[in-house]
């Protein structure tokens, strides 16, 4: 297997990854990357095999599992109720508890005032030059998700800064200091919503966290810690995916100058520049994949970037190409892990896509754009434009 060394927090790499990507998927379907001391899958054949094999898992198991520093603690004790981070069958059943409450005819439901909203916002753009990302990509997400689990909008820069500092936790290069700020934003966070899930347990409401609560299947229910957990989860996970897409995607079309939004325009947003590179699996099974012997407690890293840029499944991969054929883009994984919040995702990126270049229809990049050093997650530090 090739070994190759690239620091994911070198300029260059930053802004442009997937010339890192195409080098490595030269070589074929797995190699090294030293920096991160893992197999990484780079082809999109097994990116999707790995996200779906059940010999690899999200948890560590358990003889192969670091010693948590008492001073993450709090942050980690969050993470055990995460059905991202669990196997089944603790994976299977929050699952199944968290669909019977975040329906697709409630999501949809959703759209006439995922619209409203958008339309508020740009009515509240600035003269002149500004941020897109402050004024409209951050604050369409977290209102939604405010409004859908009944927690009160007013929060929301809260709940954007408790957010951050946690999802910061995920990204190279992190600091003690990152930590700190990470263990206080999720000591806020827990408490915030600690204190909402009893009051809807005592007065439930027509909201997701109502309906959390009252989900039940075969006589069981979400914990208070799983509810918390899960709460967080779809803010945090949704959130941030939410914002790089749509800041990437207005990038993406105003350098081509597209400016009709359908759902094709959307998919082919998700697959040329997605928001999340890179989601890990463990080995829970000894299994040979690729050609490559994996034994259980090994790491594979799945680099979603690399997958969407594949030019086997995806012919001349660096045109943004709405008409394209091919499989499903990997940008909200695959397998028993696919993104449960990936619907919602995708209603609220095609009509805040829609009504902003409807209402917009002058919008221009005031300066080039720069991606932030925040990998594995890839999205832009800010969007300048003007309207």
């Amino acid at each position: 297997m090739q070994r190759l060394s690239q620091s994911p927090t070198d300029p260059s790499f930053v802004q442009t990854p997937y010339a890192f990507y195409d080098h490595a998927r030269s070589f074929g379907d797995l190699v090294y990357w030293d920096d991160y001391n893992a197999v990484c899958a780079v082809s999109h054949a097994a990116v999707a095999a790995c996200l779906k094999d059940k010999r690899l898992g999200r948890e560590i198991p358990s003889e192969f599992a670091p010693d948590i520093p008492e001073h993450l603690a709090p942050f980690y004790a969050v993470e055990a109720h995460s059905m991202l981070e669990l196997n089944p069958p603790r994976h299977t059943r929050l699952r199944g508890l968290v669909l019977r409450a975040f329906t697709s005819r409630r999501i949809a439901e959703l759209e006439p005032e995922i619209e409203t909203l958008c339309h508020q916002l740009i009515d509240a753009f600035p003269s002149g030059e500004f941020d897109l990302l402050d004024a409209y990509a951050r604050t369409v997400p977290v209102i939604i998700i405010a409004r859908l689990l009944g927690v009160p909008e007013t929060r929301a820069d809260d709940l954007l800064a408790w957010s951050n500092a946690m999802v910061a936790m995920y990204v190279s290069g992190r600091t003690r200091a990152v930590e700190d700020r990470a263990i206080a934003a999720t000591e806020s966070f827990v408490a915030f919503m600690r204190s909402y899930v009893d009051e809807k347990r005592k007065a439930p409401a027509d909201d997701l966290m109502s309906h959390l609560i009252a989900a039940e299947e075969g006589g069981e229910k979400l914990s208070t810690d799983e509810l918390i957990t899960t709460c967080i989860l779809l803010l945090n996970a949704g959130h941030e995916a939410t914002v790089h897409t749509m800041g990437n995607a207005v990038k993406t079309l105003l350098e081509r100058d597209i400016k009709t939004i359908d759902d094709t325009v959307v998919e082919e947003a998700l697959r040329f520049d997605p928001p999340l590179h890179m989601f890990d699996r463990y080995v829970i099974e000894d299994c040979e994949l690729f050609g490559h012997a994996f034994k259980r407690g090994d790491t594979v890293k799945c680099l979603l970037g690399a997958a969407n840029r594949d030019p086997a499944p995806y012919p001349d991969p660096e045109i943004f190409d709405p008409t394209r054929k091919g499989p499903v883009n990997v940008a909200f994984g695959g397998g028993i892990h696919f993104c449960v919040g990936a619907p919602l995702a995708r209603l609220e990126l095609r009509v805040a896509l829609k009504v902003l270049f409807d209402r917009c229809p002058n919008l221009a990049l005031s300066d080039a754009p720069l991606y932030g050093d925040t990998y594995h997650f890839h999205g832009l530090e800010a969007l300048r434009v003007t309207t």
